[in-house]
């Protein structure tokens, strides 16, 4: 397994950004062969105040993803909950347009849907469902752990609060009601549903102490109204980081990674 970092002026951004990435160390003889095959991908998520290194630094994901064939790769996307901010980066842009074009011309990963992927903890969880429900054609499988899935609930409690969180998420989203709109995640799920549109395979994660449990047990209620079918599991755990250690082994497992290759 090959782990780099990879610092690119992102146009969308306007500044230096850096990415995390792990890939597949060829073999010797792969080498020599000139092996030109394209290796499929995850997109891993961080939640708020993590950055592009946490995933890696908290978790012991590069052992997990060892003999996968599985390139996974980490943005840093700071406080932004994967959106185009009010004031503030267009990350949702960056994330869905300009990102997966950087990685594809830069490394030997696959640009199909079928080898796609997305994930992520948290506000993680959050940016890969919404990524999935928004953009459903670039996906096979996205995966929530701990994810907040109702973003219209968690901005009304949030802005009962004077916090650094809830000033963030005035940045991030202004005054203005996300309902119907595609951070609506809720939405999307009934909208896509209704559309007959193909959906990339679901899943969520959560334990049962964790202060978005009712979140979570809420997008479950939803898909299952609206006939969507989510792989989900209920479980004891918190919000931390020795539950999305384990989450995210269970996640890996999930994935339908074609032609694995070791």
């Amino acid at each position: 397994m090959q782990k780099m970092e990879c610092s690119f002026f992102s146009e969308v951004l306007s500044k230096v950004t850096t990415i995390t990435v792990l890939l597949p160390q060829p073999s010797l003889e792969e080498l020599e062969k000139g092996d030109s095959s394209k290796y499929p991908v995850l997109y891993l998520l961080h939640g708020f105040s993590d950055n592009h290194r946490t995933w890696t630094g908290s978790t012991s994901l590069e052992r997990y993803v060892e003999g996968l064939g599985l390139a996974v790769v980490m943005p840093g996307v700071d406080n932004s909950y994967y959106t185009d901010m009010k004031y503030g980066g267009r990350y949702w842009t960056f994330l869905t347009e300009e990102l997966p074009r950087r990685v594809q011309s830069m490394f030997p990963v696959s640009g199909e849907a079928e080898d796609t992927f997305a994930a992520g903890h948290s506000m993680g969880g959050f940016g890969a469902l919404k990524w999935g429900l928004n953009r459903p054609e670039q996906f096979k499988a996205v995966a929530s752990m701990s994810g907040v899935t109702d973003m219209v609930f968690h901005l009304d409690k949030m802005r009962e609060e004077d916090s650094d969180k809830s000033r963030w998420l005035q940045l991030i989203f202004g005054d203005g009601d996300v309902r119907g709109t595609e951070n609506d995640i809720m939405d999307r799920v009934s909208k896509i549903s209704q559309s007959g549109k193909r959906l990339p395979l679901l899943y969520q994660r959560c334990g049962e102490d964790d202060f978005l449990f009712e979140h979570n047990v809420r997008f479950l209620e939803q898909c299952k109204q609206e006939g969507v079918e989510i792989d989900s599991a209920f479980e004891p755990g918190d919000h931390n980081w020795e539950y999305w250690d384990y989450a995210i082994r269970h996640v890996l497992e999930w994935l339908p990674i074609r032609n694995q290759k070791k």
